[in-house]
């Protein structure tokens, strides 16, 4: 067993002192000159950026994404407010009321509104959830309709990454590797403004 142990260690002793010498002594293995003839030559890894709140204000189809989303949301606004008015209403005329009833008759009162207040969160939170979802998968579909267009403008262009810029992520980004105006008008270019 100890010798077992012994020559274990003077095994891993060679193995460490042979890596040691193919790393300091400037000849590269076969693996390493493989590995290396498979990345990207020197000084052709380029990366191109694009502003994203440009696409938010300049691509047609988000534009008309967004459009839709806020004539729902104004829609789901507008019947939550009708719901809030008939409860509110409700609810003033018991307080007005409230002196001639019995107390069977406010108890009942006093339920009906309880479930009117049950029914609106209900409803309140169906609704955003609903919002939630097809706003994500709107935007899901818009994130989609980008990386298929970027797939096919770098085909030409030869771009390791190509990144949407936001402020709070970006700390430094030189412009001449900007390229917005190109992303929108293609993106435009192949899904242009309905009539």
């Amino acid at each position: 067993m100890k010798n077992a142990t012994l020559g274990f260690n003077v095994v891993i002793a060679l193995a460490v002192a042979v890596l040691f010498y193919f790393q300091f002594s400037g000849k590269k293995s076969a693996a390493a000159t493989d590995s290396a003839s498979k990345a990207a030559p020197a000084g052709s890894f380029r990366i191109a950026y694009f502003e994203s709140d440009s696409i938010q204000n300049n691509f047609e189809y988000f534009k008309e994404i967004k459009r839709t989303l806020e004539v729902k949301d104004q829609a789901n606004s507008k019947q939550l407010n009708e719901l809030k008015t008939v409860f509110t209403n409700k609810y003033q005329d018991l307080q007005r009321s409230a002196q001639s009833l019995s107390q069977a008759e406010l108890a009942n009162k006093q339920q009906e509104l309880e479930q009117m207040q049950r029914t609106y969160q209900g409803k309140e939170q169906m609704m955003a959830q609903e919002m939630q979802d097809e706003s994500f998968k709107k935007l899901q579909d818009v994130k989609k309709k980008i990386e298929t267009y970027l797939t096919e403008y770098n085909k030409d262009k030869g771009y390791a990454f190509i990144f949407s810029s936001a402020p709070e992520f970006m700390y430094l980004k030189d412009t001449a590797y900007n390229i917005t105006d190109d992303v929108v008008k293609g993106l435009n270019k192949l899904y242009p403004k309905k009539p």
